[in-house]
């Protein structure tokens, strides 16, 4: 079968080179990919938004199934135009996705369903926001309403910074339309956790858990970003925790939405906070994340292609999910001064050193092809990954495999995983 990505991130490319390994492909196709996903897919030249064109391109090159990465394409509705022209497409639909397009919606149906979260109250005026800080205790967290590629949440220590946030979102737009409403939310205390699944609409079945380093500093300094480096599993998401919850959020969740109307069949991602009062959702996402994907999606043993079917034919209740007993970790490697201001463009060596590793991988997040030499072209270029026995021993080598790459500006935190020195082997 024919499938195409749309995407060109390091999510986009693990999906692809676990799609690859699928007896059931013969031909990829990824739009508009980047310099790593060339290796494996033919690159199509349309960008993520350009839904007619995309799924023309799918028409005319009788693609049989198309997996949607990013959230943006999402939440604008690419899966209703694939749909109508009667193309297999795997992700939610527009009036799904909103799950994570609107922040306000998702704290509304948690709260209507009884789901654990924060704390929260939303506003659509500056003022009343303001207003309303008087009376909040201290730290408080502001988050864009809309999508703001992982970055539209403050955590604020101070009234005074609270007041700045609500300008900085709000009046003046840092995250554009994004912050047209603010949700201000109760700080919640514990260890993030990030939790995959995969649901057909009736049926949810969670990935291997992970967990994440959004700031861009070491110590978890420095501002929010798409993602630093990430670990799997966490060992902090215990049974316990698994076993609520599967009862009181997973569950709960997708037939909140179907009663809502809103089926939800793709990847639903959930941000857990593990309180001292149980597990609480920060966040949901429409769509596999990133870098979570690139340390989840290599411990999977499952064809890929055929869970992502099943999610699409309503039985995904007859799919065993399996994954390795094992641990991944991944440190991205940067560009230095992002999430800022950073320069492009310098050639990448030591890409070579990766092939024919089985326990290591580097997945292009920000690169590009230059004059037949791959180059830097964006804040976040590569994820390097490793697998072993355990934590400590992949983290170990995923540092060692961080060395064999090279480029001028090149930037990494060097404490992605440091929590599970705290857990014995």
């Amino acid at each position: 079968m024919k499938v195409m990505i749309v995407g060109g991130g390091g999510r986009e490319h693990a999906i692809a080179w676990k799609i690859s390994q699928s007896a059931k492909v013969d031909k990829l196709y990824c739009a508009p990919g980047n310099a790593g996903i060339a290796e494996i897919a033919e690159c199509v030249p349309i960008g993520v938004m350009e839904f007619d064109r995309l799924a023309e391109f799918a028409c005319e090159h009788k693609v049989d199934l198309t997996v949607i990465g990013p959230d943006d394409a999402l939440g604008a509705g690419i899966v209703d135009v694939f749909e109508a022209k009667g193309l297999r497409v795997f992700g939610p639909r527009k009036n799904a996705a909103v799950i994570e397009a609107s922040k306000a919606f998702s704290k509304d149906l948690m709260k209507k369903y009884n789901i654990p979260t924060a704390a929260y109250e939303v506003f659509t005026s500056a003022k009343a926001a303001i207003e309303y800080l008087k009376t909040s205790s201290f730290p408080t967290v502001l988050k864009a309403d809309g999508l703001a590629l992982g970055k539209g949440v403050l955590i604020c220590n101070t009234y005074e910074e609270a007041v700045a946030g609500v300008k900085s979102i709000m009046q003046d737009k840092q995250f554009g339309s994004a912050g047209d409403k603010l949700v201000i939310e109760e700080f919640m205390t514990g260890r993030e956790v990030s939790v995959l699944a995969f649901s057909d609409g009736k049926t949810i079945k969670t990935m291997t858990s992970a967990q994440d380093h959004k700031r861009a500093k070491d110590g978890d300094q420095g501002l929010n970003t798409g993602g630093m480096g990430t670990f799997s599993p966490t060992p902090f998401y215990n049974r316990e925790a698994d076993d609520f919850c599967k009862k009181y959020i997973y569950q709960p969740t997708i037939d909140a939405m179907k009663a809502e109307g809103r089926t939800f069949q793709g990847v639903l991602f959930v941000g857990l906070m593990l309180t001292p009062k149980g597990p609480r959702v920060l966040e949901y996402n429409a769509r596999f994340g990133d870098p979570e994907t690139q340390v989840v999606l290599p411990r999977m043993k499952n064809d890929i292609v055929e869970v992502f079917e099943a999610c699409i034919d309503g039985t995904l209740d007859q799919v065993d999910l399996q994954f390795e007993d094992n641990a991944a970790v991944c440190v991205v490697l940067a560009s230095d001064g992002y999430p800022e201001h950073y320069e492009k463009g310098f050639p990448i060596s030591g890409l070579e050193t990766f092939k024919g590793k089985d326990s290591y991988f580097v997945f292009h997040a920000g690169t590009k092809l230059s004059d037949g030499q791959v180059v830097t072209n964006g804040g976040r270029v590569l994820g390097v990954v490793a697998k072993a026995d355990n934590l400590k021993e992949a983290r170990a080598e995923a540092y060692k495999a961080t060395e064999w790459i090279t480029f001028a500006n090149k930037y990494m935190r060097h404490d992605i995983g440091k929590a599970i020195d705290a857990i014995e082997e």
